[in-house]
């Protein structure tokens, strides 16, 4: 229900985490003459991020006789149902989750301008709607616009689809739609120029403080890492007369660049 795994960077690795290195600011330069004094300059700060990988498990039971006497190949059956159920679970929690035993989405991250722990937030000015037109047009030319050109070059919008509807509704002050649908089959409808993901069903409906749009580059700002792949243990002794299809998937996910994606925050 969630192309997250399309938009942000994905690592398999081998260990119990992911590390990686990150500056929170820059190396300051000045002219000088030939004979003028040199004065220490500023000096990036180098920092680490780092990723842990938890457990999501699940557990059905059949009975040896069911899985004997059924028309359907059940053993199948059951795994199917577990990875879908699994794949929506971590996708909500790649936007929503805690961080704790699970992936941190990057809705939950404080409201600054820091690289880390940190998302930039704009308000709409009207607590759990757009201000009318042509100002609702002007909150989403702001958070496209607080993008660094780097990442803007690589952005797309994210929403679910209640707020794609609503998003769908604005217009300029000459009464002209912001959203251009896709111009031929498969293409991504567009907003203000640029792409619109498909829908992010886990991102928050609008509401009065709610976080319900996204726009950055994803890739640079969001990192999924994974362990392993799926695995499954067929027990058929702890529980008799049960089989039990023991499941595991090792995966996170976290901020690594708050600087690559904005969020609009329907409040005043």
């Amino acid at each position: 229900t969630s192309p997250m795994r399309a938009y942000a960077s994905v690592q398999v690795i081998g260990t119990d985490a992911l590390e990686g290195m990150y500056d929170d600011d820059e190396a300051s330069a000045s002219w000088v003459g030939e004979t003028d004094s040199r004065a220490a300059t500023d000096t990036p700060q180098m920092g680490v991020w780092r990723i842990p990988v938890h457990e999501l498990e699940a557990n059905p039971q059949a009975t040896q006789k069911f899985l004997d006497d059924s028309s359907i190949n059940v053993e199948s059956w059951l795994a199917e149902n577990v990875a879908s159920k699994m794949a929506r679970t971590e996708a909500t929690a790649f936007v929503t989750g805690t961080g704790v035993n699970k992936p941190r989405g990057f809705t939950t991250y404080t409201d600054g301008t820091s690289i880390r722990e940190q998302v930039e937030q704009i308000d709409t000015g009207i607590n759990g709607d757009f201000p009318a037109a042509p100002a609702g047009g002007d909150v989403l030319i702001t958070a496209l616009y607080k993008l660094k050109s780097v990442y803007r070059a690589r952005a797309s919008w994210f929403m679910n689809r209640a707020t794609m509807a609503a998003t769908r509704k604005e217009k300029d002050s000459n009464g002209a739609y912001l959203w251009s649908p896709g111009i031929a089959a498969g293409q991504p409808a567009t907003l203000l120029g640029y792409s619109v993901a498909p829908a992010f069903e886990d991102m928050a409906d609008i509401a009065t403080g709610s976080l319900s749009i996204a726009v950055g580059d994803m890739a640079s700002a969001y990192q999924i890492v994974e362990r392993q792949g799926t695995r499954v243990l067929r027990d058929p002794y702890s529980n008799k007369p049960y089989v039990g299809f023991y499941t595991v998937r090792r995966c996170g996910g976290g901020l690594i660049n708050g600087e690559a994606i904005k969020l609009i925050n329907f409040q005043a």
